[in-house]
């Protein structure tokens, strides 16, 4: 068993629901956890499905949530956005881009095969430094609140076997084939090095 928590990753497109929330999850549970976007600018919904809001990663939740408010309060309260970045706020200032991070981790999950592409290219453009294995695991979550809250919680029961692992790299291909068999869910899963 590893005799620190494991250092994870959380990767969506914006940083804004999907990697916050299982950040928020883990974080409780005692992990080292980090939360990324993927994308080229955080996306919000807009008023209509093909005009999204767009910020620069470097756009605080705060300064998002005060722009959003202006722009139409009640219609960013019922979609649950100005309480996704109240949430945001308490766990860390603005989102962040996972190609821009140089944090080394034993294990990334992206919420979403588009995701975990990205982060499989960004791994492979890297130059191997230290040789330190990273797993790289994704589980598909739609982009809404509830099915944020139930792969946070998949993330956390992952995570939480692989705490508990003799071996993280032995254990890995049984624990995932185990999951998908309970929940009826498969996986993407890779392994790069730093």
């Amino acid at each position: 068993m590893p005799s620190s928590p494991l250092k994870v990753a959380v990767v969506c497109m914006s940083n804004i629901n999907r990697s916050m929330e299982a950040q928020s999850i883990l974080r409780k549970k005692g992990f080292s956890v980090w939360s990324f976007g993927a994308g080229s600018q955080v996306r919000l919904p807009g008023d209509a499905p093909n005009l999204p809001v767009v910020y620069n990663f470097s756009t605080t939740y705060k300064e998002m949530y005060n722009d959003l408010l202006r722009k139409d309060r009640q219609h960013y309260i019922r979609n649950g956005i100005l309480h996704i970045l109240r949430r945001n706020e308490r766990i860390k200032p603005q989102p962040e881009r996972f190609q821009e991070c140089l944090e080394a981790f034993d294990v990334i999950f992206t919420c979403g095969e588009s995701i975990y592409d990205r982060v499989v290219e960004d791994l492979c453009a890297r130059e191997q430094e230290t040789f330190q294995p990273v797993h790289v695991i994704n589980v598909d979550i739609q982009d809404t609140l509830e099915d944020a809250t139930l792969g946070a919680l998949l993330i956390c029961e992952l995570c939480q076997r692989l705490q508990h692992a003799d071996d993280v790299e032995d254990s890995l291909a049984k624990l995932l084939l185990a999951v998908e068999e309970k929940r009826g869910k498969s996986f993407l899963h890779m392994v790069f090095f730093y």
